[in-house]
């Protein structure tokens, strides 16, 4: 039964950590899962590691949620132009990677167009929204794997 177990865990954690980069599957939450389903079947790691791992899923969340925002008003978009990123990273979610990329991108240069800005002004919020989420995607990779490190450490230790 721990083989099982331990399989599930597995599992679970790739597929987070694929879900740090994949769109609509939560990959820090995914990763956490894991180690709770862990936790609770075959008590390789106590509480401090849950607690630990659930702050790193918040952390995150939060990178996920800001990120194209930051780098939108970094470059100096407005609300348009962040009203368009958002809802371009909606429509993107349905076109797998490239739409994860393209779609704030997209949103963010129209959503400025229609605010009146130029089209260079406009692109520089663009490309600042691009950055935004590039950083974003990598921040979620990071802190995935350190989830997934912190995990293993627990277990062995």
């Amino acid at each position: 039964m721990d083989i099982l177990w331990w399989s599930l865990t597995i599992l679970l954690m790739l597929a987070g950590l694929i879900g740090t980069v994949v769109p609509l599957i939560p990959g820090s939450v995914l990763i956490l899962c894991g180690a709770v389903l862990n936790h609770f079947t075959l008590h390789s790691v106590g509480w401090r590691t849950l607690l630990a791992l659930t702050a790193l899923m918040l952390v995150a969340q939060t990178i996920d949620i800001v990120s194209g925002t930051i780098g939108a008003k970094w470059f100096g978009a407005t609300r348009w132009g962040a009203i368009g990123a958002l809802l371009g990273g909606v429509v993107g979610l349905f076109f797998g990677l490239f739409g994860l990329f393209l779609g704030p991108l997209a949103g963010a240069l129209i959503g400025e167009l229609l605010g009146g800005k130029g089209i260079l002004p406009a692109g520089k919020s663009s490309w600042g929204t691009l950055l935004g989420t590039t950083a974003g995607i990598l921040g979620k990779v990071g802190v995935g794997l350190v989830m997934i490190v912190w995990f293993v450490l627990a277990t062995v230790l």
